[in-house]
């Protein structure tokens, strides 16, 4: 779950000078006013960026380390050249709410273009990581201080510019989204967010500026929240192909760092572990649970501190950015509970667990000690995707993270999940360290393709952690920065088996 901008975003300078000039709205085309669930909203979808080949990787290698790393993830050398150019769409499509109330979101659709990269493509559907400002809007790539800017960059490099098509939605509750809040880790919702956007975009593909055509092959991927949420949606798809649907074969899906044990997780979290961004992390959650099924709490105070329960539902997500829910009151930026989780559960069994507990603190006590009989514990397990594993035989799927993330836990996410599907020969799993501590499963990932193999993934992911600084520098920055591109190398040379 990507809780501030990483330091991604020292490609955008040099990259947005293309970049701004490669623009084309297009035709304004028509709108649609009243349109069934995964209906394309506008025709044509707006381009909001064109970057050649070429020009796309000389702007990377113009900015640097960063830079450096995407193209020696994406083409196996650091100054190598992207295979195909990319085109970034604005698509906007109808969907459905946490409560199953009619929505409306939006979401970026990139196609590969260019000599040689022409003809049928396959799709990958992305699902996101979490992200607290509402605003967040992957197809705004011209603006670099957008918060989805840097997973947009690369998406485009790793995927896009290597020949996929990428279906990107931003969910219901962001952007432009007519929807007031955002179902949070609601598998139901989610998957319906996603399986709409795939069914809009598919409409749009003949329509853009740059048209394309995906050649039948469809994979599942997505980042920390988005990991879960591609869990969800690939055993939605599967159980629709099982009803009679023709158009949600899955051939691959690779869950990245998700929550999948989500019952686990959050009861650890209640426990005393408290993950790196935890003030965030559990307001998204409560929230979100609360403003689909409405009985998590009375009023907000129930679950939050005074000081915060004021202006904390409208700001997850909302306004702020990380930095300013912090500047502004409206979270503490570690405390998230008082100093008797240190002596009722473990903060005080681990360093950065510790962090988050002290003075000022966001949770009250009583909803700490209360969670295992609430409804909040209840809805959690309603949505937890932990026992779940492909059972088709053409979709296989693999878990990738790293097995010291201090946000996602890996051994509370993970390893329980994979551990459940240890018996599936369609589930393999990959940890950017090297150590299966815990997993009891065979289906470990020996191979990837085609610039890099898991040898030199997992060290590039350790001279990327050594380059970060001291543990405590690594930590603040493995799960939203260090992790990311690594995994998604992975799942890329993991769908091309397929």
């Amino acid at each position: 779950m990507k809780f501030t901008q990483s330091s991604w975003a020292a490609v955008a300078a040099a990259l947005l000078v293309a970049a701004c000039g490669g623009g084309d709205g297009g035709n304004a085309g028509s709108t649609n006013a009243n349109p069934a669930r995964g209906a394309l909203m506008q025709t044509p979808p707006i381009r909001t960026i064109s970057l050649g080949a070429a020009e796309f990787s000389a702007e990377l290698q113009a900015t640097g380390a960063k830079g450096a790393l995407l193209l020696q993830l994406a083409t196996g050398s650091s100054s190598g050249t992207l295979p195909c150019g990319v085109d970034v769409n604005y698509i906007k499509y109808s969907t459905v709410g946490g409560k199953g109330e009619a929505a409306t979101a939006s979401g970026a659709l990139m196609v590969p273009t260019g000599t040689g990269c022409t003809g049928p493509h396959p799709i990958v559907l992305f699902a996101h990581g979490t992200s607290v400002e509402k605003s967040y809007n992957l197809a705004d790539v011209p603006n670099s201080s957008n918060d989805a800017y840097n997973t947009s960059i690369l998406l485009m490099s790793q995927l896009v510019a290597n020949g996929f098509i990428v279906v990107a939605p931003n969910y219901a509750g962001y952007d432009s989204s007519s929807l007031s809040y955002h179902p949070f880790l609601i598998a139901d919702q989610q998957s319906k967010d996603m399986i709409d956007a795939l069914r809009a975009a598919r409409k749009a593909l003949p329509t853009l500026l740059s048209t394309a055509s995906d050649n039948g092959k469809l994979y599942v991927t997505g980042y920390s929240q988005g990991g879960y949420v591609a869990m969800a949606t690939a055993k939605a798809m599967e159980a629709e192909t099982v009803a009679g649907a023709t158009d949600l074969t899955v051939n691959a899906s690779a869950p990245l760092s998700p929550v999948s044990a989500l019952s686990t997780y959050v009861g650890y979290i209640m426990q005393g572990h408290i993950p790196v961004g935890s003030t965030y992390l559990m307001p998204m959650a409560i929230t979100g649970y609360q403003k689909t099924y409405g009985d998590v709490y009375a009023v907000p105070g129930d679950y939050y501190e005074s000081s915060y329960a004021g202006g904390i539902e409208t700001s997850f997500p909302g306004s702020f950015t990380s930095t300013t829910l912090v500047s502004n009151g409206i979270v503490p930026q570690l405390h998230l509970f008082s100093n008797n989780a240190a002596t009722d559960g473990d903060a005080t069994s681990n360093y950065l667990w510790s962090l988050g507990v002290g003075t000022g603190n966001l949770i009250k006590d009583s909803a700490r000690t209360g969670y295992a009989t609430s409804n909040f514990k209840t809805r959690i397990q309603t949505n937890d995707l932990s026992t779940y594993s492909p059972t088709t035989s053409h979709a296989p799927m693999m878990y990738c993270g790293g097995g010291n993330d201090p946000t996602v836990f890996f051994g509370a996410n993970t390893i329980i999940s994979a551990n459940n599907a240890r018996l599936s020969p369609l589930v393999a799993i990959l940890d950017l360290e090297n150590a299966y501590t815990g997993y009891t499963g065979f289906g470990k990932v020996t191979d990837t393709a085609p610039a890099t193999t898991i040898a030199q993934l997992q060290g590039g992911f350790q001279q990327a952690k050594t380059a970060a600084g001291d543990a405590t520098a690594q930590a603040m920055a493995y799960h939203g920065i260090l992790v990311p591109p690594f995994c998604l190398a992975a799942a890329r040379g993991f769908f091309t088996k397929y």
